[in-house]
């Protein structure tokens, strides 16, 4: 069982009630919240968007992210874009959550290098790197490629796609026999949580459990298995 539970919240704005500008503000809202309460990690996921759709959001919950460690150095919030280095870059992001069909990981760290070279970001930043992994198979190659954390989904269950068949805990307990922290996902609640760690996983994923929860009941309640 893992020392440290780590959190990761994935965002899914369609999810809060209300028009776009509504969403939008309640989705950011919850940046904070997460970040307040001290989740490892937080991926914008919001795969609906246009290139400059999501720029400009990204660029928004960095900016909440980085007035709360100002107030405080000890904030530990990391924030990730799916898929889209390119823009993790430009709001100046910590990493990049690939998709299992994704650009291998050492092409990401290039471009990074490439686009904060002979910038004074070039010798403090590098990125975090997460991966989208449904089989063990998947989890050992993002370890041979260098991601720093996999997340090994569905667990359980996938909400969006009801005839996808979970992998159970024997899978994920297989994939936690890599030497990367493997986060699992996929149905994984306050009841769950307990037996994916149990399995050796690292930490839990999820969005409906910050985004329907107050994150901070979540954290700490997590935190204590």
């Amino acid at each position: 069982m893992a020392d440290r539970c780590l959190l990761y919240y994935i965002t899914d704005r369609s999810q809060f009630r209300g028009d776009e500008p509504v969403r939008r503000r309640a989705l950011l809202a919850k940046v904070g919240e997460a970040a307040r309460a001290g989740i490892d990690y937080l991926q914008l996921r919001e795969k609906d968007l246009s290139a400059r759709e999501l720029e400009q959001l990204a660029r928004q919950a960095a900016q909440v992210i980085q007035e709360l460690r100002t107030g405080n150095r000890e904030l530990r919030t990391r924030l990730l874009i799916n898929s889209r280095s390119d823009i993790a870059i430009a709001v100046g992001a910590d990493g990049v959550h690939l998709r299992s069909d994704d650009i291998a990981a050492y092409e990401v760290r290039s471009l990074w290098t490439q686009a904060l070279a002979g910038s004074s970001q070039s010798a403090v930043r590098s990125p975090l790197l997460a991966a989208s992994c449904h089989t063990p198979a998947d989890v050992f190659r993002a370890e041979s490629e260098a991601v720093d954390f996999a997340v090994f989904a569905p667990v359980f269950e996938k909400k969006d796609a009801p005839g996808t068949e979970p992998a159970g805990l024997a899978a994920l307990r297989e994939a936690c026999r890599a030497k990367i922290p493997v986060l699992a996902l996929g149905g994984v609640n306050l009841e769950n949580a307990a037996s994916c760690l149990s399995a050796g996983a690292a930490g839990v994923a999820g969005i409906r459990l910050f985004q329907e929860n107050r994150i901070v009941d979540v954290v700490r309640t997590l935190r204590t298995l």
